[in-house]
């Protein structure tokens, strides 16, 4: 555990005091009624199965860069509502996770996360963010919605699998709790030792601890709320319960980019 602390650390200091921009100009705008996620929906569809991304799939398809030059002519700030706004940056993070292995960036070392989650910025609305200020400093300190950690997906094994469609506004809460229960239902990702009280859970769980308790008042109250096991639930919301942190599974989330294969960066 104090490994994966140290490491948590060591990003949050090379991140340093980068600060997300509150206004946007995009240069070439485009208005917001004509703005969708067709194209990444079309692009998941394509080349997403039960998780498992096509990347040199993807690669050739050339899809993506016009969903990406789209995400930069908008102003997210001034689309409609919340959902409108959540469902565009979770879309963004996701979109921006696969260009981020197309572009030959891996997070399965220390310094290859560093690279990958801060040393590469992405354009929305004229202006520039990493993946690691788009999810702390967007995603969670605009939002304060715990949901949204099992919808972004980092290009990891033991990341959220990619759902193969986009996030929707008038979907977007039927969405998320169907990606909340995938994720803490699958025994790959957590497990539950009955007998002995013991929640093996996945590393998203610490890392994000105060996101959960400050919604649910502990991380397994908040599990419990989408546990398929109505006795289960019942016994996490009780103490008693030990917590232990299962080793996160950096390696990529499918086929690799055809350079990166060969060069075994995967």
């Amino acid at each position: 555990m104090s490994r994966w602390i140290g490491e948590v650390f060591l990003l949050v200091m090379l991140a340093g005091c980068s600060i997300m921009p509150r206004t946007f100009q995009p240069a070439d705008p485009i208005a917001t009624d004509r703005f969708s996620h067709q194209a990444w929906d079309r692009i998941v569809q394509a080349h997403v199965h039960d998780g498992q991304v096509d990347y040199p799939a993807i690669q050739g398809d050339g899809t993506l860069n016009g969903y990406m030059s789209e995400l930069n002519r908008i102003d997210p700030t001034r689309l409609a509502t919340r959902q409108d706004q959540l469902a565009f940056w979770i879309n963004a993070y996701n979109a921006f996770a696969v260009q981020g292995i197309l572009d030959h960036y891996s997070p399965m070392t220390l310094w290859g996360r560093y690279r990958y989650f801060i040393g590469r910025d992405y354009l929305v609305g004229g202006t520039t963010i990493n993946l690691y200020d788009l999810e702390r400093q967007v995603l969670i300190e605009q939002f304060h919605e715990p949901l949204m950690h099992f919808a972004i997906v980092c290009a990891s094994t033991s990341c959220p699998k990619l759902q193969p469609w986009a996030y929707q506004p008038e979907q977007l809460e039927r969405q998320l709790v169907q990606v909340a229960k995938a994720f803490i239902n699958d025994p790959t990702r957590n497990r539950f030792n009955r007998t002995e009280k013991v929640a093996s859970l996945s590393m998203i769980f610490q890392w994000f601890e105060k996101d959960f308790a400050d919604a649910a008042g502990s991380v397994l109250s908040y599990i419990a709320r989408y546990i398929d096991d109505p006795e289960l639930a019942k016994e996490l919301r009780q103490p008693g319960y030990r917590i232990e942190y299962l080793e996160y599974d950096w390696s990529v989330n499918g086929i690799p980019p055809k350079e990166m294969a060969r060069a075994g960066t995967f």
